[in-house]
């Protein structure tokens, strides 16, 4: 692929493995409906035409918002690509607010929706884009037209295919909002290279084969899943689309993927159940359970692991370990885990479990994979990133921050010169705005993010997401936030596990009435503190917690605690709850 374009991937598939079902989904939610590669690309062509008939010209934008993945999104995506259109992802759980924002600032004309509750989102915002013409729907909704009505015309080749001529690999394909951690969303342009050249890396470092099946569920307007489901179809794997994230479960025992990808929430999730149903066992089961995750956490991945350790760790996979890979449908290859850090002990069980997670890290600027850990025995390195990819340089400023510079790297920001210019140095390289180093061999560590370092009244810099995956660790801590930025010490926000607190409260004959009752007990207060203490000589005296709130109701993306991506928004939740922060201090 000389003139690397998105939409050739579908015509290469075709070239080299034609799929009966290149996608796939539950339409009927009980039967899997397929779309061949042949018939991907037809739809694709008579989308094409139909958009061409509204008048649409190259460079026009048209936004995607859909509550899940489905084939009618890559179509769409497709056929929007391959005549010059630039496609603007959305989050559908963003508020009307921000819709407006986006749609008015990336000068939308068509937008797309999944279904009636999305409309009803963006109805009463559509009268004030300046640009919109017309909104289209994935689901029959009343009173707005189905994106199958733009199918009714033949497809017209010569004109499709005279306007693919004229597109270049360095022309602008999309433009992805970022979440708005510290304020608007910036649009990330991003050229067909920037996203095929990723795409080629990835298949690089993940062996994906021909006729592989595939899962995918986290949001497409998220470069992560969508670059991966482009490397699925490149490499002529099945995608199967999921129901929602409520239904993976069902999905994984049917589907029996090969690949998937997650981000770190969803895997405390899915071990969290896992510790759920364990609890529910007879003692001497429970007992065994606990004994095989025990093997799982404590034997090394490196290859250094004593004969007496891998024997016990092969009794706890025959006892223990095999149901969950049973449970991911007994034949996951690997997990393809990003977008925040994941904690290393969660790594070492999966992977020790049989289960190989392939963490990596990028950002949106970069299409979005920078490092990945190597899918090879003992490749893996818990705790860190990974490798570079084949087209990837990297190098550490003075600073620490993490410099880029590959043909991953986005166009710049649509509209914004002036940060566009302030996310390069001066030679050219990407300020990632994370903080790292490499390893001896070469392995990349994530610290923390540039931005969410603070320093405390005494002048000391403080990496908050060190302390908090490491307070993670702890079962009976489901979410954490540190603070202390002007403090004279470092304070910690904890959502409790409520269920394990339960179960300890019990256990410790504690009445239990509900969680917000018992985050004022004494004994439960004096427990965290004590979790706290332990985890605290694991850092610097300054960067040791001091205090702790427990809090009642756990962070969201609906509540705006959380971004799209299950990251913490530090500033709506120092908002939220500033008068408790304030109270650590007094």
């Amino acid at each position: 692929m000389s003139n690397l374009r998105i939409f050739d991937i579908l015509h290469h598939q075709l070239a080299t493995q034609p799929l009966e079902a290149a996608f796939a989904r539950r339409e009927d939610k009980k039967s899997w409906t397929q779309y061949s590669t042949e018939q991907i690309i037809q739809l694709a062509n008579e989308l094409s035409t139909g958009l061409l008939n509204l008048g649409v010209q190259k460079g026009d934008k048209i936004a995607f918002i859909s509550t899940t993945n489905r084939p009618e999104w890559h179509i769409l995506d497709i056929a929007s690509l391959q005549i010059g259109l630039i496609n603007v992802p959305i989050y559908p759980t963003i508020s009307s607010s921000e819709y407006e924002y986006i749609l008015k600032h990336a000068d939308a004309k068509y937008v797309f929706v999944s279904d009636k509750l999305l409309y009803r989102k963006l109805k009463p915002v559509l009268p004030n884009l300046p640009e919109f013409k017309a909104i289209y729907s994935f689901d029959e909704v009343d009173g707005i037209s189905n994106w199958k009505e733009l199918l009714r015309s033949p497809a017209d080749i010569a004109t499709i295919q005279s306007i693919k001529d004229g597109i270049s690999e360095n022309d602008i394909a999309t433009i992805i909002y970022t979440s708005g951690t510290t304020g608007n969303s910036k649009g990330v342009m991003l050229s067909h290279k920037n996203i095929m050249s990723n795409v080629l890396d990835c298949v690089q470092m993940v062996p994906i084969q021909k006729q592989d099946k595939t899962l995918s569920f986290l949001p497409l307007c998220h470069v992560f899943e969508r670059i991966l489901n482009y490397a699925y179809m490149y490499a002529g794997a099945s995608v199967y689309f999921a129901d929602g994230l409520e239904t993976i479960a069902i999905n994984l025992a049917d589907v029996k993927p090969k690949y998937f990808a997650s981000v770190p929430r969803l895997m405390e999730k899915i071990y969290e159940g896992i510790f759920r149903k364990a609890r529910q066992l007879p003692p001497l089961k429970r007992k065994l359970f606990y004994w095989s995750v025990n093997k799982a956490q404590n034997t090394p991945i490196d290859g250094s692991a004593s004969a007496l350790q891998k024997f016990k760790l092969a009794i706890a996979d025959k006892l223990v370990l095999s149901k969950w890979r049973s449970a991911l449908g007994g034949e996951v290859k690997a997990i393809i885990c990003g977008s925040a850090p994941l904690q290393p002990n969660l790594a070492i069980v999966f992977i020790n479990a049989g289960i190989p997670v392939l963490e990596g890290y990028g950002l949106t600027e970069t299409s979005p994979v920078l490092t990945v850990n190597p899918f090879k025995k003992y490749g893996i390195k818990a705790g860190s990133v990974g490798i570079t990819l084949p087209s990837v340089q990297l190098r550490i400023a003075e600073d620490g921050e993490i410099l880029a510079k590959a043909p991953n790297v986005m166009l710049g920001y649509y509209k914004d010169e002036k940060s566009t210019q302030e996310s390069f140095t001066e030679d050219g390289w990407l300020k990632t705005g994370d903080i790292g180093h490499f390893t001896p061999d070469n392995y990349l560590v994530i610290t923390d993010r540039k931005k969410e370092l603070f320093k405390t009244s005494g002048g000391k810099y403080v990496a908050p997401a060190v302390i908090e995956n490491k307070l993670k660790e702890s079962p009976y801590i489901e979410q954490v936030a540190v603070v202390g930025d002007g403090r004279k010490f470092v304070s910690a926000l904890i959502v409790p596990n409520f269920e394990l607190l339960e179960n300890w409260c019990l256990k410790n004959n504690i009445p239990y009435e509900s969680g917000k009752a018992a985050i004022e007990l004494p004994a439960v207060k004096k427990m965290f503190l004590e979790i706290v203490q332990k985890i605290n000589i694991n850092f610097s005296k300054v960067e040791q917690i001091k205090k702790i709130a427990l809090l009642e109701n756990e962070w969201t993306v609906d509540g705006g605690e959380l971004t799209a991506t299950m990251k913490i928004k530090r500033k709506a939740i120092k908002d939220k709850y500033q008068t408790t922060i304030n109270g650590f201090y007094e």
